[in-house]
């Protein structure tokens, strides 16, 4: 009797799961099929491990960032660069409702050249400092109006007159026999240490 009435329970519980099942799906399925985009148009995921920017124009260094996309993200595509590097997405939060994303950390939900070419805004004008005129004024620099020295040539070169000296007058000690000496002690010095070494 007691198995009985354990199947009895399993039972009655199967079918209370089955019928609460039934009650809740229809009701989920119509919320999916209100939550995201309309599929009628081609829609961007963000597939990048971190958060991505939303820049005001296709360029990371000539456009500001205006927004971010956190990973999986999804928004409305509505067009593109001519290379295709960028997508034009909508998003309410942004300024004017537009925005620009990198195209390869994105899926697209249709082919990149499928969506219209769209000529990006132009870019910002660069700013350009001014130079304070009184600051400029303590480092200006007035030139000397003393004069530059003009050319002088230099004084001509003499060449010096050398005089040969008579053969017969050229006294003193032989230089050669000093260097002859010279050498000659320098060979007995080397001859002998190399007899030592032995």
């Amino acid at each position: 009797m007691h198995s009985r009435l354990s199947k009895n329970i399993y039972l009655l519980l199967v079918i209370i799961g089955l019928l609460s099942l039934a009650a809740v799906f229809p009701a989920y399925s119509g919320a999916l099929a209100q939550a995201g985009p309309t599929p009628t148009r081609p829609v961007i995921t963000v597939v990048y491990d971190d958060v991505i920017n939303i820049r005001a124009g296709p360029h990371s260094v000539y456009y500001a960032i205006i927004g971010h996309l956190a990973p999986g993200a999804q928004r409305t595509a509505i067009g593109r660069t001519p290379a295709g590097e960028w997508v034009l997405i909508e998003d309410a939060t942004l300024p004017g409702g537009r925005g620009w994303v990198y195209a390869s950390i994105t899926y697209i939900t249709i082919s990149p050249g499928e969506l219209p070419i769209v000529d990006p805004p132009p870019t910002p004008s660069p700013f350009i400092p001014t130079i304070d005129p009184t600051l400029a004024a303590e480092f200006s620099i007035s030139p000397t109006t003393t004069r530059m020295p003009t050319y002088t040539p230099p004084a001509p070169l003499t060449a010096p007159t050398l005089v040969p000296l008579p053969v017969g007058e050229a006294g003193g000690f032989p230089v050669g026999v000093v260097i002859l000496v010279s050498g000659l002690v320098g060979l007995a010095g080397i001859l002998l240490t190399m007899f030592r070494r032995k």
